[in-house]
Protein backbone atom coordinates (compact mmCIF):
# COMPACT_ATOMS: atom_id res chain seq x y z
CA UNK A 1 0.00 0.00 0.00
CA UNK A 2 1.01 3.42 -0.70
CA UNK A 3 2.03 6.08 1.70
CA UNK A 4 -0.81 9.03 0.70
CA UNK A 5 1.82 11.87 -0.22
CA UNK A 6 1.43 15.42 1.29
CA UNK A 7 0.31 18.81 -0.41
CA UNK A 8 3.48 20.30 0.61
CA UNK A 9 5.14 17.68 -1.35
CA UNK A 10 2.92 16.95 -3.97
CA UNK A 11 3.11 21.10 -4.44
CA UNK A 12 7.18 20.80 -4.62
CA UNK A 13 7.53 17.70 -6.66
CA UNK A 14 5.19 19.56 -9.33
CA UNK A 15 7.61 22.62 -9.02
CA UNK A 16 10.98 20.62 -9.23
CA UNK A 17 9.60 19.18 -12.39
CA UNK A 18 8.34 22.55 -13.92
CA UNK A 19 12.49 23.00 -13.96
CA UNK A 20 12.77 20.13 -16.52
CA UNK A 21 12.31 20.89 -20.20
CA UNK A 22 10.55 18.62 -21.57
CA UNK A 23 9.49 18.41 -25.53
CA UNK A 24 6.07 19.06 -26.07
CA UNK A 25 4.31 16.02 -27.70
CA UNK A 26 0.94 15.16 -29.17
CA UNK A 27 -0.04 11.13 -29.01
CA UNK A 28 -2.30 10.37 -31.46
CA UNK A 29 -5.10 7.39 -32.26
CA UNK A 30 -7.78 7.11 -34.61
CA UNK A 31 -11.38 5.59 -33.98
CA UNK A 32 -13.34 4.15 -36.68
CA UNK A 33 -14.21 7.54 -37.74
CA UNK A 34 -11.88 10.25 -36.82
CA UNK A 35 -8.79 11.18 -35.31
CA UNK A 36 -7.99 12.14 -31.47
CA UNK A 37 -5.35 13.35 -29.42
CA UNK A 38 -3.96 15.02 -26.60
CA UNK A 39 -0.36 16.97 -25.32
CA UNK A 40 1.87 15.02 -23.40
CA UNK A 41 5.57 15.73 -22.15
CA UNK A 42 6.49 12.22 -20.91
CA UNK A 43 7.93 10.45 -23.96
CA UNK A 44 11.02 9.11 -24.06
CA UNK A 45 13.07 6.74 -26.03
CA UNK A 46 13.32 3.19 -24.64
CA UNK A 47 15.26 1.16 -26.93
CA UNK A 48 17.11 0.49 -29.98
CA UNK A 49 16.55 -3.55 -30.44
CA UNK A 50 13.97 -3.66 -30.75
CA UNK A 51 12.60 0.59 -31.27
CA UNK A 52 11.14 0.91 -28.58
CA UNK A 53 9.55 4.47 -26.73
CA UNK A 54 8.02 4.96 -23.73
CA UNK A 55 4.93 7.54 -23.40
CA UNK A 56 2.68 8.59 -20.32
CA UNK A 57 -0.75 8.73 -20.01
CA UNK A 58 -3.16 9.92 -17.65
CA UNK A 59 -5.84 7.04 -16.81
CA UNK A 60 -8.54 8.83 -17.45
CA UNK A 61 -7.47 9.54 -20.96
CA UNK A 62 -9.86 9.30 -23.88
CA UNK A 63 -6.35 8.51 -26.39
CA UNK A 64 -5.22 5.74 -24.27
CA UNK A 65 -8.24 4.27 -24.17
CA UNK A 66 -8.35 4.40 -27.97
CA UNK A 67 -4.94 3.25 -28.12
CA UNK A 68 -5.53 0.15 -26.02
CA UNK A 69 -8.37 -0.81 -28.75
CA UNK A 70 -6.79 0.18 -31.88
CA UNK A 71 -3.34 -1.08 -30.67
CA UNK A 72 -1.51 2.01 -32.69
CA UNK A 73 -0.66 5.59 -32.41
CA UNK A 74 1.46 8.64 -33.09
CA UNK A 75 3.65 10.51 -31.75
CA UNK A 76 4.02 14.18 -32.64
CA UNK A 77 7.14 16.08 -31.59
CA UNK A 78 5.72 19.81 -31.96
CA UNK A 79 7.69 21.93 -33.77
CA UNK A 80 8.48 25.21 -32.09
CA UNK A 81 5.88 27.10 -33.89
CA UNK A 82 3.25 25.50 -33.21
CA UNK A 83 2.31 25.91 -29.28
CA UNK A 84 -1.26 26.81 -30.46
CA UNK A 85 -1.69 23.23 -31.35
CA UNK A 86 -0.06 21.88 -27.68
CA UNK A 87 -2.45 23.99 -26.23
CA UNK A 88 -5.70 22.97 -27.99
CA UNK A 89 -5.03 19.41 -27.53
CA UNK A 90 -4.24 19.93 -23.70
CA UNK A 91 -7.82 20.00 -23.12
CA UNK A 92 -11.18 17.88 -23.43
CA UNK A 93 -12.97 18.32 -26.49
CA UNK A 94 -14.60 16.86 -29.20
CA UNK A 95 -13.23 17.55 -32.32
CA UNK A 96 -9.35 18.89 -31.81
CA UNK A 97 -8.21 18.05 -34.99
CA UNK A 98 -10.86 20.98 -36.58
CA UNK A 99 -8.55 23.55 -38.53
CA UNK A 100 -5.42 21.70 -37.74
CA UNK A 101 -3.26 20.20 -40.87
CA UNK A 102 -2.87 16.48 -40.06
CA UNK A 103 -2.68 13.11 -42.74
CA UNK A 104 -3.63 9.61 -42.04
CA UNK A 105 -0.09 7.72 -41.89
CA UNK A 106 0.82 4.20 -40.64
CA UNK A 107 -3.27 4.06 -39.38
CA UNK A 108 -2.87 7.07 -36.71
CA UNK A 109 -3.10 10.51 -37.54
CA UNK A 110 -0.08 12.49 -38.04
CA UNK A 111 -0.16 16.28 -37.56
CA UNK A 112 1.56 18.58 -40.56
CA UNK A 113 5.06 20.29 -40.06
CA UNK A 114 5.98 18.35 -36.44
CA UNK A 115 9.54 18.41 -36.14
CA UNK A 116 9.31 14.26 -35.53
CA UNK A 117 7.11 11.89 -36.32
CA UNK A 118 7.09 8.05 -34.63
CA UNK A 119 4.16 5.67 -35.84
CA UNK A 120 3.80 2.81 -33.52
CA UNK A 121 2.35 -0.32 -32.65
CA UNK A 122 1.37 -1.04 -28.67
CA UNK A 123 4.35 -3.27 -27.24
CA UNK A 124 3.23 -3.19 -23.69
CA UNK A 125 0.80 -1.37 -20.88
CA UNK A 126 2.68 -0.43 -17.48
CA UNK A 127 1.53 0.46 -14.34
CA UNK A 128 2.44 4.12 -13.21
CA UNK A 129 0.29 5.65 -10.44
CA UNK A 130 -2.37 7.47 -11.79
CA UNK A 131 -0.72 7.18 -15.21
CA UNK A 132 -0.06 4.50 -17.64
CA UNK A 133 3.14 3.91 -19.17
CA UNK A 134 2.35 3.02 -22.67
CA UNK A 135 5.02 1.33 -25.01
CA UNK A 136 5.63 1.25 -28.15
CA UNK A 137 7.22 -0.28 -31.23
CA UNK A 138 8.38 2.25 -33.65
CA UNK A 139 7.33 1.26 -37.42
CA UNK A 140 7.79 4.49 -38.96
CA UNK A 141 10.69 7.72 -37.76
CA UNK A 142 10.66 10.77 -39.64
CA UNK A 143 12.55 13.84 -38.47
CA UNK A 144 11.76 17.95 -40.11
CA UNK A 145 15.53 18.93 -40.11
CA UNK A 146 14.12 22.69 -40.88
CA UNK A 147 11.70 22.46 -37.25
CA UNK A 148 12.95 23.27 -33.81
CA UNK A 149 10.98 21.08 -31.44
CA UNK A 150 8.68 22.69 -29.22
CA UNK A 151 9.87 22.45 -25.03
CA UNK A 152 8.29 22.99 -22.24
CA UNK A 153 9.98 24.43 -19.17
CA UNK A 154 8.74 26.63 -16.38
CA UNK A 155 5.40 26.28 -17.39
CA UNK A 156 6.25 28.34 -20.69
CA UNK A 157 6.80 27.18 -24.15
CA UNK A 158 9.92 28.03 -25.81
CA UNK A 159 12.88 25.64 -27.95
CA UNK A 160 16.23 24.42 -27.63
CA UNK A 161 19.19 26.61 -27.95
CA UNK A 162 22.89 25.21 -28.71
CA UNK A 163 25.93 26.57 -26.98
CA UNK A 164 28.80 26.97 -29.26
Amino acid sequence: MSTPVSDDLATRFRHAMAHLCAPVTIITAMDDRRPHGTTVSAVMSLSVEPLLVAVALAQTSDTLTLIETSRRFGVNVLASHQHPIALKFATKGEDKFAEIGWQPSGEVPRIDETAVWLSCELESLLPGGDHTIVVGRVHTADTNTDAEPLTYHRRSFGTHAAHD
